[in-house]
């Protein structure tokens, strides 16, 4: 038995395309042993759905799996450039046993990636992510044993936007957004078409950037990693609000109409006190991560609203709000996840919220998003050698220990390594700016000096 090798990170298979374990070869493989293991659990539709957003390596992986699963005698459905939470979605509504993403989210467009939903939704398990690795290392993945007349067969599925587009709407009960204007960033990705469509349809007046993907532009110097972007754009056309999406479109950040910046913990504080005032908010609870600001903490509880912090992704934040029956939670860094509805994050369900919270109140985004008062804080990634684990790193557990110590209740100090690229990030938070740089300082020129040596 060859060793298993680990493929999954912390949000899917992810890396350079065209370099191991991003290649047409793992893809077959995985398409195989994925048919294999939907097999072992019994699912009986032997049915794969695959999306993707635009990055031009889509094409290399979207045939190599389709070339496994078919092989192995599943059918599949091929639905091109969708959003990440709508193949989450199209999974579930066309019975599929397992639906697939390909998509490296944020990323540039060099790197891509292969996320995996079960029939429910829901992003697989991770004991099942590493019984799919344990059969690719164990290289049983022959087909010979489906004969010709067994062979599944590929479909183009060329509805697929109009049925998430229906569900959208629909899941914010289709009102009318006449009267605002909105800037969408696309990012150049899965949501250049969709994204647009959906607000127009609704009666929006929509700006549109960004929505023209060459299969290399993804993400770059666009989207929710440039918000700044879709700000200028904002102020220049006298637009209410804008967003940006990243290139999946399962997280968003926005704009004010002055071009403030609002990330996800402040939709997330609006909307957690939304759903309060309209009893919708099961259990009075959000679930963040720890990367949350402290102030979000501080402004819930005082509405009586309780929060859950999980360790940071998308999915832990998932696992909690099903185990606790919670509705409502998310990321900072803009993934929205609203379970009474969707099973996954996602960019575009969120930014219909907020028009339609807007457009309710009478209120514009800028005061909706003075619901809490923002704790300073100082977020930086560095580029490390190796993941060495940090308590085995005595000077950068030192400062760090000193540093919390010297914060105390008034702030904190977070560092961990990211789960899909060679960095490490460190979150420095206080009441007092002066200590957020100082500290902030001392823990770079201790990693600093690692890098150097």
């Amino acid at each position: 038995m060859a060793l298993t090798e680990t493929l999954f990170g912390t949000d899917g298979i992810r890396g350079r395309a065209n370099c191991h374990p991003v290649t047409s070869e793992l893809a077959l493989m995985l398409g195989k042993a994925i048919a294999l293991e939907c097999d072992a659990q019994g699912r009986g539709t032997r049915r794969a759905l695959i999306g993707k957003d635009t990055r031009l390596s889509g094409y290399m992986l979207e045939t190599a799996l389709t070339s496994g699963l078919v092989a192995m005698g599943m059918d599949v459905f091929l639905v091109g450039p969708l959003p990440t939470p709508a193949v989450a979605l199209l999974t579930r509504s066309m019975n599929a046993d397992v639906g697939i993403m390909l998509t490296a989210s944020h990323n540039p467009s060099d790197d891509n990636g292969i996320k995996i939903f079960g029939p429910d939704g829901f992003k697989l398990s991770d004991a099942a992510e590493h019984r799919l690795e344990k059969r690719i290392a164990e290289g049983d993945l022959k087909s010979e044993h489906i004969r010709s007349d067994r062979i599944g067969k590929a479909y183009r599925i060329d509805d697929a936007r109009g049925r998430y587009i229906q569900f959208a709407k629909s899941a914010i009960g289709n009102p009318s957004l006449a009267g605002l204007k909105i800037v969408i960033d696309c990012a150049n990705g899965a949501a250049y078409q969709i994204a647009p469509w959906i607000f127009k349809e609704l009666g929006a007046d929509v700006v549109k950037i960004h929505a023209e993907p060459d299969g290399t532009n993804i993400n770059n110097g666009c989207g929710a990693l440039h918000p700044e972007t879709v700000a200028k754009h904002v102020v220049a056309c006298g637009a209410d609000f804008g967003f940006s999406l990243d290139g999946d479109a399962d997280r968003v950040v926005f704009s004010d109409a002055t071009g403030r910046v609002v990330h996800g913990d402040r939709v997330l504080g609006m909307c957690a006190l939304d759903y309060k005032a309209r009893g919708c908010l099961t259990r009075d609870t959000l679930v963040v991560t720890v990367m949350s600001n402290l102030g979000l903490h501080e402004a819930m509880v005082g509405q009586g609203i309780r929060v859950e912090a999980t360790a940071v992704g998308d999915r832990h934040v998932i696992e909690r709000m099903r185990k606790d029956g919670c509705v409502l939670g998310g990321e900072q860094s803009g993934h929205l996840i609203f379970l009474d509805c969707a099973t996954a994050g996602d960019g575009i369900l969120g930014a219909l919220h907020v028009a339609s919270l807007m457009k309710r109140r009478g209120v514009p985004l800028g005061e909706l998003a003075d619901c809490m008062t923002e704790y300073p804080q100082q977020l930086a990634s560095f580029p490390v050698r190796e993941r060495r684990p940090i308590e085995r790193w005595p000077e950068l557990t030192d400062v760090l220990s000193k540093g919390e110590a010297a914060l105390g209740a008034a702030g904190r100090i977070l560092a961990r390594y990211s789960g899909t690229e060679p960095v490490l990030r460190v979150l420095v938070e206080a009441r007092d700016a002066d200590a957020v740089a100082q500290w902030m300082g001392r823990i770079s020129s201790v990693i600093g000096n690692e890098a150097g040596s």
